[in-house]
Order: C-alpha cells, then structure tokens, then sequence
C-alpha cells in the first residue's frame, strides 16, 4: 500500500512567490504601456512641424481673376522634400477641387467630416502602401459661392518610430538592471522578517522538557503573537493536566495502599504460628473484603480515566435516558435488597416523547450506576427501618431539557461540603460508607461531556435525616438526537 505525503509548503517561498509574481507579470504590461506612452510623446514635435508647414503653405494660395493661385518658391519646395529619413507629400487643391500643386495620390480628408477654416487637423492615413501622417487644412476663397481650398502635408512614421523605441530604450533598459536588484532587496527583506520566527523557534527548542511556561508574546512580531498567545494556552491547559494527572496519580496510589497493606498484613496473620480455624476464616474475609475494596478504587479509577479520555471524540447515538436508568435500577436492585433498600424508579417511560438525547450509552450507564451506588451506599437502612431511593427521569418539552434524578432517604450532604465531594477521593466526614471518592467526580466529568449540569439539594429540608437529591440537567443542545447516519 503506497501512502502519499503532501509536501509541505514552505511560508518563505509562498511569500516570496506572491510578492515577485505580480511584479514580473507587472514588467511586460508597463514595457507595452511605456510604447504606447512613447509613441504619443514621439509624435508631437512631428505633427507640430507638419502644422506648421500646412500654415505656410495655406499661406500662399491666392485669388487673382476669379482664379485660386498656388506659387511655392523652390527653396520651399527643396526645404519640404529635404529629409534622410522619412518622405513628405504635399497636396494643394482649388476651389472645384482641382489639383494645383503636390501630390495627386494623397487621399483626401474622411467625407463625413464637418469642414472648419483656419483650423488645421492631423490623421493616419496611408500613401502608397506606406503609413503617413498628414495634417491639412480648409482655406476659405473670396470667390462667390465658391468651395474652399484645400491644403495637406503628409509625412512617413519613420523617424517617429526611431524616437519611440529610443524612449523605450531610455525607460526599459535600466528597469534590466532595477528588476534584479528588486528581486534580491525583496528577498533580503524577507529574509530580515522572517528571522524573529527562526529565533522563536531557536527560543522554544532550547527549552527543557519540563519547562511549560508560556512564551513572551512581546518578544514575536504582531501577526505572530495570535499563534503565540494560542501556543502559551495551549501550555497552559497541558501544564494544568499534568498537574491533574500527578496529583491523581498521587492520591491514586494512596487510595490503593491502604487495601494493599490490609491484604499484606491478614496475610501475615492467618500465616503466623498457632492460628486456630476461626482466625484463619476471619483472615481469609478481611482479605476478601480488602480485594473488593481494592477492585472497586481500580475500577472507578478505570471510569474516571475513561470518562476524561473521551472528550470532544466520544461517539454520540440516540440514547433513551428513561430506558438506560431502567436498565441500571434492575441491575442494582439485588445489592438493594441485600442492605434492605427500597429502589424504585418512577418519571417518563422509555419511548416517551423528549425523553431522548445524543450520548454515549456506555458513559451515561456509569453516571446513573455511579449516582445509584454513591445512594446505596450512603443510605442507612434496616429491616425495620429499610432506606428509600428512587430514581427518575423528567422531561420539560418547553425548557427543552432532560433531567435525571436520584434521591434517597440518608443523611443528605452539608453546605459546607456539597463542592468538596466533586473532588477526587474525597470521603465525607463522619461516614463509615464504603466507597473510593470518585463516584461524583465520574459523574461530574461524564455531565460535562453531555453539556448537562449536576446540582444537589436536601429531599427534606429541615427535617432529620434530610435526605439528598441528585439532579443531572442535560441541556437543549444534548437532548437533540443526531439525524439518522450520523
């Protein structure tokens, strides 16, 4: 089976490929712009020449005897074709249009255009297959009804096409020499920015393994603080649950030392010389009980590490909470009967309507047991007098909210201790109770994962025994059950 890695990518060069793309992308858009530019520069001085000689020659076109006269000296005339580089034409027409000086093949002006004296004009047009500029002007004849006169000069675009592509070449030329050194500034650049991340990581390698403290956020640049201030959270919760695991570990270790030395120490009695039967079968139970004692601290610790194992990837499914609290009372109730409990449940029947929510089974299966034993085992009970303990579970389909309850008829839990008992292994004062501490502790971890709250009140306020109540609220976001396929 072959697994393909995606290559990782690498910031510098993401950085440095979006800042160089546009900026050579950039570089041929500006050399066509910077032609277009030239060109316009190019041809003014050009077309200002050829302004002007339309002007000279419009100048020199007379009326004498009804008829339009055209005389150009030939200094003028040697003076217009006197050019290395490029060939001028000039066009002079009379009032019907006749040909009176120039060249016959200059086209004439577009027909649609409006006729203005004294105003000289310039177009592209073309003269024996050659690309010319001409420039031209209407001249108006003191002649009675006569038409206007009409005077052009034409030029080839040679020597505007030498100047365009010298201004080019004045403005691309050095860009060849600026673009890379832009390029390598750029870089540089980058590489200066970069470094204060190179040394946040030299900073957090040089770190002991045991060293969490959080990272100094003013030492990173601004866009680097979020993810630093995200990284000190981040040490934080995990120096908060090392912290947790020690002190569990700990008080675990603790908790279990106790049957351990009282299996070590019946097992050196029922050893010792000159034990009779009986104080061998008393040996035998004390070590029996110890075992159970031992068995119940490691699975509630086995519970608890579950529960907290599970987090945001527990797996959620449709859980009928009166069906599972159901379940959990049958299970409990010859232990019940053994210390002469009445266990009963009462409230919403399985299947009834807002009596589901989106859970894990198993977890809620332990925090109903864990709230039912904690019940049994605190409960004082007789054949004469037997304890009471009922278990039910109501529905509020206005509050959208499901509640368990367990209440039983025992001593009830002081003011003073109802927030001390969510802590691990701790035992009520003055309780002689079998237990490891961790019931309520499952139970509240368990409720936290559901999104329910656990919250406990006397049942008989004022009286004596009081009584406790036990109540798990699980809000509107858990009682919804997932859509089908989740």
């Amino acid at each position: 089976m072959t697994i393909s890695h995606r290559e990782q990518r690498s910031l510098f060069g993401e950085i440095l490929d979006w800042m160089l793309t546009p900026l050579l992308l950039l570089w041929p858009v500006s050399l066509v712009l910077t032609w277009l530019v030239a060109q316009s520069i190019a041809a003014k001085p050009f077309d200002r020449a050829l302004e002007y000689n339309v002007g000279a020659l419009a100048q020199l076109i007379t009326v004498s005897q009804n008829r339009v006269n055209f005389n150009l000296p030939l200094p003028a005339r040697e003076l217009l074709r006197a050019d290395d580089s490029d060939t001028v034409y000039y066009q002079v027409l009379g009032a019907r249009g006749e040909h009176l000086a120039g060249e016959r093949a200059l086209p004439l002006p577009p027909a649609h255009e409006k006729i203005v004296f004294d105003a000289i004009r310039v177009r592209d047009d073309e003269v024996h297959g050659a690309n010319v500029r001409v420039a031209y002007t209407w001249v108006k004849l003191a002649l009675p009804d006569a038409k206007p006169a009409l005077v052009q000069v034409a030029e080839t675009l040679e020597k505007r096409s030498v100047l365009a592509t010298e201004i080019v070449k004045g403005v691309m030329l050095p860009q060849f020499v600026i673009l890379p050194m832009a390029v390598l500034l750029v870089w540089l650049a980058l590489v200066q920015a970069i470094k204060p991340l190179n040394q946040l990581e030299e900073r957090i390698r040089a770190r002991k393994p045991d060293d969490l403290s959080p990272i100094d956020a003013q030492a990173v640049p601004l866009e680097v603080a979020p993810l630093v201030y995200s990284v000190n959270d981040l040490l934080l919760r995990l120096k908060d649950s090392i912290a947790t695991q020690k002190r569990f570990l700990a008080d675990a270790a603790h908790q279990l030392k106790t049957p351990l030395a009282g299996l070590r120490m019946q097992a050196d009695l029922a050893q010792r010389e000159g034990a009779n039967a009986d104080e061998l079968k008393q040996s035998l139970r004390q070590i029996g009980r110890a075992s159970i004692r031992a068995t119940h601290t490691v699975n509630q610790l086995l519970a608890l590490a579950r529960a907290e194992s599970a987090g945001a990837v527990m797996p959620r499914q449709a859980c009928d909470l009166a069906d599972l609290t159901m379940a959990v009372v049958r299970d409990c109730v010859p232990r019940a009967i053994e210390k002469h409990i009445d266990l009963g449940y009462e409230g919403a029947l399985p299947g009834a309507p807002g009596g589901q929510l989106a859970g894990n089974p198993t977890l809620l299966k332990e925090l109903i047991r864990n709230l039912v034993d904690n019940a049994i085992n605190y409960t004082p009970s007789s054949l004469e007098s037997p304890g009471v303990i009922t278990a039910r579970v109501l529905t509020d389909r206005f509050g959208k909210a499901l509640v368990l309850q367990v209440e039983d008829s025992g001593p009830g839990v002081p003011e003073a201790e109802r927030e001390l008992i969510l802590q691990p292994f701790y035992r009520a004062l003055g309780t002689e109770a079998d237990g490891s501490g961790l019931g309520l502790p499952i139970v509240l971890e368990i409720a936290h994962q559901h999104n329910a709250t656990l919250g406990m009140e006397d049942t008989r306020p004022g009286q004596q025994p009081p009584g406790a109540r036990f109540s798990v609220r699980f809000m509107a976001e858990a009682t919804e059950p997932p859509p089908d396929g989740a």
